[in-house]
């Protein structure tokens, strides 16, 4: 009975080693989107643990009256899928600040932002990384926006 239950144990185990995340120690590079204008991001992703990475983003957004510059950082949970393809999911938060340039309303400020965040990516051979995201922002000031931001992006990145 011992050795069946430590049989079980040793296979379970085999398993979870053979379906363990490659997640990279690091990976630099940008991201591309578009909330509200088209923007670019400066993206770094650390290794958390062997499932589990930081996302910290630098941003620039620009739209017809608004620019705006955040930093954002997520949470991350890394799923595998099949060939070098992983699925994500992530929570997390940011700070930024925007300068509206419309005719009617010149004002600059800051803002928070709470944001979600669910993507799928392609690992090459080569230590880069393709993403694609989809990452809903929610923004906290009444000149800048105080709703939700549907954000959709491209990302390359270097792994090291």
């Amino acid at each position: 009975m011992k050795r069946s239950i430590m049989t079980a144990v040793i296979a379970l185990a085999i398993g979870f080693t053979i379906n363990a995340q490659d997640i990279s120690k690091n990976a630099l590079g940008l991201r591309l989107g578009d909330n509200d204008g088209f923007g670019g991001e400066i993206s770094y992703q650390p290794r958390l643990s062997s499932k589990t990475r930081l996302e910290l983003d630098l941003g620039w957004r620009d739209s017809n009256d608004i620019e705006a510059y955040k930093l954002v950082g997520l949470h991350q949970w890394v799923m595998p899928l099949e060939n070098h393809f992983n699925w994500y999911v992530g929570l997390g938060g940011g700070i930024g600040s925007f300068n509206n340039r419309s005719k009617d309303n010149f004002n600059d400020g800051s803002f928070a932002l709470l944001a979600g965040d669910i993507g799928i990516e392609y690992n090459l051979n080569v230590p880069l990384q393709f993403s694609l995201d989809f990452r809903p922002e929610l923004a906290f000031n009444d000149n800048y926006r105080d709703d939700l931001g549907l954000d959709i992006a491209l990302g390359i990145r270097y792994r090291f």
